[in-house]
């Protein structure tokens, strides 16, 4: 009988090292996977800040002043000055009330009554 709990005590000391062994690989594969993530992140954070750093270089108020003044001719941009710009409470809403339809056209444009 001793021989037994002797025996099967020593299977379950093996099973158990086993499982450990192999949660010890499973654990190391997910840190390596892990760093190699967080190296993807900085390279990604390093590409969107020069990005960034390049959408605010092509945006700058005189380059894109410059850019209507060429193309005036093509595009007809004028560029921003400060009267350009109003209050929020100078702005003029539509009012509320639409106007009844009471003509409707066909798809040929012509007007049906």
């Amino acid at each position: 009988m001793r021989s037994l709990l002797y025996i099967t005590s020593a299977l379950v000391v093996m099973a158990l090292a086993y499982w450990a062994y192999s949660e010890n690989y499973k654990t190391q594969a997910s840190l390596d996977r892990v760093e190699e993530l967080q190296h993807e992140i900085g390279q990604m954070q390093e590409q969107l800040a020069v990005l960034r750093a390049e959408w605010a270089y092509l945006n700058r108020p005189d380059r894109l002043r410059d850019l209507a003044e060429l193309n005036y001719d093509r595009l007809g941009l004028l560029p921003l000055a400060p009267e350009q710009f109003g209050r929020v409470d100078q702005v003029v809403y539509p009012d509320e009330d639409l106007p009844e339809i009471t003509e409707t056209f066909d798809v040929f444009g012509e007007i049906e009554q």
